[in-house]
């Protein structure tokens, strides 16, 4: 009964791994295997999206993580497919890649107007930083509010890289995938779209959001004038060794 919980704990980030099953595996079949003489347009579309959708369910269901990206992620596997699969115009494909981040997009400025802002869960949570001795400093300089208008700023900014994968996502899918959806040529484009929407799209979001942190870091710097090793987590800080765990 209480090995669910360590087992959750124990989950940890993997990116190599996440990169090979929901990028490179997918693109090299559908790019490769969709021809008549190997898989076929329809198996190849099945057998390639699998990969990055049960890898999902399989993340979603084995450590719990439940949360609304993760589903959004999920659900935009199985809405590429269901285009595929219903040769429905390739047109849907772009609206689909521009409709699930400008969703969250949306989420993020929706969830400033409430009590769990979504920049919270997601930057500015206890797994991360010890935000009790962060708001206890707040506190006692009088800079609560200042932190809570540079926590909305950051929402803002956090908002904007879900405009900005929209509106590539969707220039992306109307520049690469042309061919009609339910062939060989829309899977080898889907394939093609999926590798360079990595470097194109997956990294630029990447390092605007390493802005944002770095953006948020600096005002906990500056209104509480602790170091970043003094406000990190005890979870992610490391733990000094013991005589005993040295034998």
């Amino acid at each position: 009964m209480s090995d669910s919980s360590p087992q959750q704990a124990s989950h940890k980030p993997r990116p190599w791994v996440d990169l090979l099953i929901s990028i490179i595996i997918p693109s090299v079949i559908l790019m490769k295997l969709s021809d008549d003489a190997y898989l076929g347009a329809t198996w190849a579309l099945i057998i390639g999206l699998a990969f990055p959708l049960g890898w999902g369910l399989w993340e979603l269901v084995r450590y719990r993580k439940y949360n609304f990206i993760a589903v959004l992620g999920v659900i935009s596997v199985g809405l590429t497919g269901g285009i595929g699969l219903l040769a429905l115009d390739a047109k849907w494909l772009a609206i689909k890649e521009a409709a699930i981040p400008a969703i969250i997009g949306l989420a993020v400025l929706i969830s400033t107007r409430t009590k769990y802002p979504l920049v919270r869960t997601l930057l500015y949570n206890p797994a991360v930083l010890d935000v009790d001795k962060i708001q206890s400093r707040l506190e006692e300089k009088g800079n609560e509010q200042v932190f809570e208008a540079r926590l909305l700023k950051a929402s803002y900014f956090f908002a904007g890289t879900f405009l900005f994968s929209s509106v590539m996502n969707y220039i992306l899918a109307k520049w690469i995938v042309t061919s009609p959806s339910g062939t060989p040529a829309f899977n080898e484009e889907l394939g093609q779209m999926t590798l360079v929407s990595y470097p194109m799209i997956a990294i630029p979001s990447m390092v605007m959001m390493i802005a944002i942190f770095y953006y948020l870091w600096r005002s906990i710097r500056r209104l509480t004038g602790y170091t970043l090793d003094e406000v990190l987590s005890p979870q992610v800080q490391p733990q000094p060794k013991t005589g005993d765990e040295r034998s």
